[in-house]
């Protein structure tokens, strides 16, 4: 991800194509996180390419989109014989590809909707679960359409929004850290304190 980091940043000019490119190979279960870069082209449509914005947007809309379809097709063919392979076992453990499948089945469209919003290869799963089990493609891409679209532009449009003040958001963190560093540091005197006055009640108890 940090080679994928800085060949954005020095391509920005045609940074929607590599963004599209790489999300739609993420279907395919390449550990390439979509989420980290739809942030990367939010920030760049904010701070290095604002003319590039709506390029960016659709290149993370479509590639995220059909991303979804290759990982469908990956469990539709495929099916139980990838998690034979290493790349794989995990994501598709009988216990967690059963728990997901009847996720699905209950709430449908629902289900893809939280699903876009859960990381950590769960949209996978859901997108492979639902060509393992032989689901419809046509209702399959009707329903992620609208969930691919929602997520999407909820998460494109927050991450811009972050990125366009980033001279803000810098300011209160730089104070949120400094919170983070007083807190932390009272936690461990008063800890210290604590141990002391513990050691100190004990030692008089024994003496007594």
């Amino acid at each position: 991800m940090e080679f994928l980091t800085e060949l954005l940043t020095q391509n920005a000019h045609r940074a929607h194509w590599i963004v599209f490119g790489a999300i739609v190979l993420a279907g395919f279960n390449i550990p390439i996180s979509a989420d980290l870069l739809i942030l990367l082209s939010a920030v760049i449509a904010a701070t290095i390419m604002p003319e590039n914005t709506w390029l960016l947007f659709l290149s993370v809309l479509f590639g995220c989109y059909f991303s979804a379809w290759c990982a469908y097709w990956l469990g539709r063919l495929a099916g139980p014989k990838l998690s034979r392979f290493p790349l794989f076992t995990k994501l598709l453990s009988p216990a967690r590809m059963a728990k997901v499948k009847r996720f699905y089945e209950k709430y449908g469209l629902f289900a893809l909707l939280i699903g876009r919003f859960i990381p950590f290869g769960v949209r996978n799963c859901i997108f492979m679960s639902s060509g393992m089990s032989k689901m419809s493609f046509l209702k399959f891409i009707l329903r992620d359409a609208v969930a691919c679209l929602i997520w999407s532009s909820c998460s494109f449009y927050l991450f811009y929004k972050a990125s366009e003040n980033y001279q803000v958001l810098w300011g209160h963190l730089k104070t949120f850290n400094l919170l983070i560093f007083a807190a932390f540091s009272v936690t461990v005197i008063g800890f210290i304190w604590y141990k002391i006055r513990k050691k100190a009640r004990q030692t008089s108890i024994n003496l007594s």
